[in-house]
């Protein structure tokens, strides 16, 4: 997308942290923000923060977890603003710690809210998107979790799915003129540990304790130097303008991610390719959006 005037966007969790970030930028950008979030609480301090600065919002309380609920949402907001330009599946719970320490509803519910949260995003508005044929971007939040998986494994996991997810849609959806992104932002001030603190009833007992909480800061201490949330919420913007199909935030990971990807490399068998084979499988083996003449993240 190379304008977003007026264009109409949607950010699940969008009422707090880098959501919040995100629908500031958006805003100051002069597009037309919906917002979504469990807490009315949240949502109401957004949408006076936005009138304070003079800027529009429009709160919904919706659950990402609910398709119903996030399918009625997308049909009020085409009511209300005629259309969906942009989606951002922001909805996420940081919920981290040991594997062999999470109990059945962790698993549960990191992968109802961080990976079916997405899926509904995308069932719900991507539809909408889509009607109108002018293309549009949907961003996917990540982590550098889901690159990086060193101390939180499930968290890492669903971060990690929602990475391939969004890869695969970018392939399934250029020739629409539909932009998607993996947003994998480092450490934000954000509000990731206030919602694992309100766990739903119905996901019963946590198998971590307050302290493996993402974002976590014990009394007294001080707070750490972590990107603001609306400056992760400005490269959101830049990355939806420039295409790109990372939006990466912190330099700091790049040696880790690098290191990462060339022991995967280094694990491939050292033997003689399989020509039959290959020739079978081409549609598996590479894509041209990683190719460098299609860089999939453009410099600044």
């Amino acid at each position: 997308m190379r304008e977003v005037t007026g264009k109409i966007a949607v950010i699940t969790g969008g009422s707090s942290g880098i959501g919040r970030g995100i629908a500031l930028a958006f805003a100051r950008a002069g597009m037309k923000v919906v917002i979504t979030g469990r807490r009315s609480d949240h949502l109401e301090e957004t949408a006076a923060i936005f009138a304070e600065q003079g800027l529009e919002v429009h709160p919904m309380q919706v659950d990402v977890t609910d398709l119903a609920a996030m399918q009625a949402a997308a049909d009020e907001v085409v009511q209300r603003f005629g259309r969906v330009d942009v989606l951002v599946n922001n909805a996420g719970i940081g919920l981290t710690g040991p594997v062999t320490a999470a109990s059945p509803s962790d698993w549960d519910w990191a992968i109802d809210v961080n990976i079916k949260g997405v899926a509904n995003g995308i069932q719900a508005f991507l539809p909408k998107i889509r009607s109108h044929g002018e293309g549009g971007h949907v961003v996917n939040t990540s982590s550098m979790a889901g690159l990086m998986p060193i101390v939180a494994g499930i968290y890492s996991m669903t971060k990690a799915a929602v990475i391939g997810l969004s890869e695969a849609l970018h392939i399934e959806l250029l020739s629409e003129s539909i932009g998607v992104s993996a947003y994998c932002p480092g450490p934000t001030h954000s509000n990731i540990a206030a919602g694992v603190a309100d766990r739903p009833s119905r996901y019963g007992a946590s198998g971590y304790g307050a302290s493996h909480s993402a974002g976590h800061t014990a009394a007294g201490l001080p707070v750490p130097p972590y990107m603001s949330a609306e400056e992760a919420g400005q490269r959101v913007l830049r990355g939806i303008l420039r295409g790109d199909m990372f939006i990466l935030t912190h330099p700091e990971f790049k040696v880790g991610v690098v290191e990462r990807h060339r022991a995967i490399e280094g694990a491939f068998p050292d033997e003689p390719l399989d020509d039959i084979r290959a020739r079978a499988i081409p549609f598996l083996l590479a894509s041209s959006v990683y190719s460098s003449e299609n860089p999939v993240s453009p410099p600044a």
